[in-house]
């Protein structure tokens, strides 16, 4: 299989904006298994604003345009550095790859896109892929790293696409406000009702939320692919998700 998994900065940081070591060492382990395995694996890591918020000590995500792209990219160091250090450990190479909206819309920027992600994947490297916050505007943004994911995965004909983040998966209600909310485990098509349980803004490190899965969800579905929103904080819960087990919330491609 040819799978994508988005991590979300609530996976990778603590609430103070430092690294999860821990959760991080686990999931490069459970990546190396699976390639080890014979599945191509791609990474969309989200993580760099989240990580030089740390690294710098600032008590709280910037605001202003400026402050986000420093904060990336002192982050973005940091982030590829640990990934670098721990996939060697398994014997893996990682290759870095920073998009704007720009790279993912133009056609001939996206063919290049995809030339390069399959010659990568030929190569027997993981890539890892994220925003370029660094020079990224609100003009050239991707938005957010679910849409980037599900446009990863459509690009390079992904079996699979896998967004970990600090949620269960899509519920009937928000389960931090209602307890009889139910997780939903299936969605074959998204309905109206579906598309109405999106809710607001994710972690506050983080850009994401239900809505912008559930926008990543159409994406995949319309292109064959599969998805799955699961919770990050156990990376080894991606074998089941790998093997088609029931693990958080599947949508299935047509």
């Amino acid at each position: 299989m040819r799978i994508v998994v988005k991590i979300g900065t609530s996976t990778l940081t603590h609430a103070t904006g430092r690294l999860n070591i821990r959760r991080v060492e686990e999931l490069c382990k459970v990546l190396s298994d699976l390639k080890n395995a014979g599945h191509e694996i791609i990474m969309v890591s989200s993580g760099a604003i989240g990580m030089g918020v740390g690294k710098l000590g600032l008590r709280t995500r910037p605001d202003d345009m400026p402050g986000k792209q420093a904060a990336a990219a002192v982050g973005q160091c940091e982030l590829m550095y640990t990934y670098d250090k721990l996939f060697a450990e398994y014997n893996h190479t990682v290759a870095q790859i920073l998009l704007t909206g720009e790279d993912v819309h133009h056609p001939v920027r996206r063919e290049n896109f995809r030339n390069t992600m399959f010659r990568l994947l030929e190569l027997g490297v993981l890539p890892i892929i994220n925003e370029n916050d660094t020079v990224s505007t609100e003009e050239i943004a991707v938005g957010d790293n679910d849409t980037l994911g599900a446009i990863v995965a459509t690009g390079v004909e992904a079996d699979l696409l896998v967004l970990l983040s600090d949620i269960n998966g899509l519920y009937t209600a928000d389960p931090h406000k209602d307890a009889s909310a139910a997780l939903i485990p299936r969605v074959d098509a998204l309905t109206e009702d579906i598309l109405a349980l999106a809710g607001d803004k994710g972690s506050a490190l983080g850009t994401g939320g239900m809505k912008t899965k559930l926008h990543a969800a159409q994406l995949c579905m319309s292109a064959g692919c599969d998805m799955v929103i699961a919770n990050g904080e156990q990376p080894e819960l991606l074998y089941a998700i790998v093997g088609g087990e029931e693990v958080g919330t599947r949508f299935v491609g047509k």
